[in-house]
């Protein structure tokens, strides 16, 4: 029954006021400055895309643990459609191998073999999101983070054919 299956991809990552900075566009010969901030509030984006349908499902976070990891698997489950089953695929972070998390029916779970982050195109996916949208910031407050963190990933979300064409594999198309 593949054909009621569903691959999905899962990470995170941390956002905040030790942001990320990319590259910029300036005359050549001359040096821009570019803010980087010292303080040391963040967020985490839990985020999850199944690239053949081109759904995300995601949460913005403030830990990085198994209670928050089991949120997230929640709310994949609810954007699973009826009589479909998802195959998440991810890292192996400890907190997505303890015992006390409760994965739904619909659920699945594959790990990635360890240091193989290439395999998972969820990291393409926050380089995406830092690049266009996170990256060269300041953020004031957690609230400033939070609200940046929901801004990138729904204009993720509202781009499916981006979120296909980031996060389709080859070896994952099922025939």
């Amino acid at each position: 029954m593949l054909e009621d299956v569903d691959i999905w991809f899962q990470d995170e990552t941390r956002i905040g006021q030790q942001g990320s900075r990319t590259r910029i566009w300036a005359i050549k010969g001359t040096r821009p400055r570019v803010v980087k901030q010292q303080q040391f509030l963040y967020q985490y984006i839990f985020g999850a895309i199944c690239p053949s349908s081109g759904q995300g499902a995601g949460l913005v976070l403030p830990y990085a643990n198994g209670a928050c990891f089991e949120l997230h698997l929640q709310e994949i489950s609810k954007t699973i459609p009826a009589k479909r089953h998802g195959v998440i695929i991810m890292d192996q972070a400890s907190w997505h191998q303890t015992k006390q998390i409760q994965i739904p029916d619909n659920l699945s779970i594959l790990h990635l073999p360890p240091y193989s982050p290439e395999l998972n195109p969820q990291e393409n996916i926050w380089r995406y999101l830092k690049d266009s949208f996170l990256s060269n910031r300041v953020f004031d407050n957690i609230e400033a983070i939070t609200d940046a963190c929901c801004d990138a990933w729904n204009s993720l979300i509202n781009t499916p054919h981006l979120i296909k064409s980031i996060g389709t594999r080859e070896w994952t198309i099922m025939s």
